[in-house]
């Protein structure tokens, strides 16, 4: 029931709306909420010595890392501001870290949450900070809440929509979101392009029922290429304040690259979306 959740604090972009939604959301939930955030070492200044040797090299790692910390830092900082006014239950944590193992870290602490929260890359900004959710979606083994970059204010999730295709990925997304679903006053079935299948919407509708969910399909054909471009306008004609879906990828040399649909999601979302792979 998202008792124990997990946020990502950026140390590059600006905080606020993955802050406020964090925090109003462990206040409606009473939940403990943990934040995390990752100063970025950079290893080129080490490759621009010259001379000096071992020595020089370990002063200017040293002064390296003592910045990214501080980057960190000054990030969780507006966290702890904000967690304390609300006076919540809250823990937190700063790493200085390589980029490399940055994602690591972080996804491996994840695991021990029900949930984590993430800001939407935005490619606009280059930053390590963009890194990270991608890498958490892949690697935690749990729900993501991925907040856009342009959100305002905390999470509104009276009408719920899912975006359902059938696959293992969108019913592990639908059992994650359940306890978003159960406080829902609206709940909308999104099937784009639908084929017959015994996991249909309307027998997603059914399920939902059953839970005590009174949910609705909207179901419509769009061209492949559009189907995100789709889901968002039906978000955005019934006002909805969250999406839930499958976080989609596959492997290329051992990385995980993202499915066309979440790749565009993660592009250009404007409602929060809560992702699971």
């Amino acid at each position: 029931m998202f008792r124990n959740i997990l946020v990502h604090i950026p140390s590059e972009r600006p905080v606020r709306p993955v802050v406020d939604v964090a925090v109003a959301l462990t206040i409606a939930r009473r939940s403990h909420l943990d934040a995390i955030s990752i100063g970025y070492e950079s290893l080129s200044a080490a490759g621009m010595i010259v001379d000096g040797g071992g020595a020089a090299v370990a002063a200017v790692l040293g002064a390296e890392q003592e910045r990214a910390q501080e980057r960190a830092n000054a990030a969780i900082a507006v966290f702890e501001s904000e967690a304390k006014l609300a006076k919540i239950a809250y823990g937190t944590r700063t790493i200085a870290a390589i980029p490399a193992e940055a994602g690591q870290s972080i996804s491996a602490l994840a695991r021990l949450y029900d949930m984590t929260i993430v800001q939407q890359p935005e490619s606009a900004t280059a930053s390590y900070d963009n890194e990270i959710p991608q890498q958490i979606l892949f690697n935690s083994g749990g729900p993501v809440l991925m907040v856009p970059y342009i959100h305002k204010g905390p999470l509104d999730a009276h009408h719920v929509g899912i975006a359902w295709d059938g696959s293992r990925l969108a019913a592990r997304a639908l059992r994650d979101a359940m306890p978003f679903l159960m406080g829902a006053k609206a709940v909308t079935v999104i099937a784009v392009n639908e084929e017959a299948s015994e996991a249909s919407s309307d027998q997603i509708v059914a399920h939902l029922g059953r839970r005590g969910i009174a949910a609705r399909a909207q179901r419509l054909t769009t061209d492949h290429g559009q189907v995100q471009g789709a889901i968002l306008s039906i978000a955005a004609e019934s006002s909805m304040g969250l999406l839930v879906m499958g976080g989609y990828g596959h492997s290329r040399l051992h990385e995980r690259i993202l499915g066309g649909v979440t790749r565009s999601m993660f592009d250009s979302m404007t409602v929060p979306v809560l992702m699971s792979h």
